[in-house]
């Protein structure tokens, strides 16, 4: 009778011991996938910047819409961490004023060089969304695995730090405002 309590108490603390270790792996599997969902959204924002700025340096866009354009990309280009969502949502305002109306689109298209601009520009600001949405479904998902009772107790997570979201404007047509 002693003997089978202590196997069955041992082989309790070793599926016990297989499940906590799950757990850990499974999150430090979430926070490597967070920070590779990170690094592809901030590729995609600086993609954006930088098709941003061939368009404010194309001369197609009147004066001021160019002046303004640049100094959003300067401002998003520089800005610190904490500030980062702040300037790219100025980014996307600025662009929003410049194409984001279909009727001053139409006008600037009519050059088939600001046209393919335009589309690049487009086709940035659509992947830059794509990759904000998964980078923060992501972030919540590890967030919530991380406030679970288990590995809140036993500190499953180590030294990672919780991820933050990162909410942005990034609507630049004015019809999904």
């Amino acid at each position: 009778m002693t003997w089978t309590i202590v196997v069955l108490v041992v082989l309790a603390l070793v599926l016990w011991s297989f499940y906590v270790s799950w757990r850990a792996s499974r999150l430090d599997r979430l926070h490597n996938r967070v920070e590779a969902a990170r690094t592809a959204l901030d590729l995609a924002l600086v993609r954006r910047a930088s098709t941003a700025s061939e368009l404010a340096s194309s001369g197609q866009l009147d004066p001021a819409a160019s002046l303004l354009l640049a100094d959003a990309v300067r401002r998003a280009r520089g800005a610190s961490a904490a500030e980062r969502d702040l300037a790219e949502s100025d980014l996307t305002r600025a662009l929003r004023a410049t194409i984001g109306d279909p009727e001053a689109r139409k006008e600037l298209a009519a050059d088939d060089g600001t046209a393919e601009l335009i589309a690049e520009v487009e086709d940035a600001a659509q992947r830059v969304f794509i990759a904000r949405k998964f980078y923060n479904d992501l972030a919540g998902r590890t967030v919530y695995a991380r406030r679970r009772p288990l590995v809140k107790v036993l500190r499953l997570y180590g030294s990672a730090r919780e991820p933050a979201f990162f909410d942005m404007d990034d609507a630049i047509d004015e019809s999904v405002e």
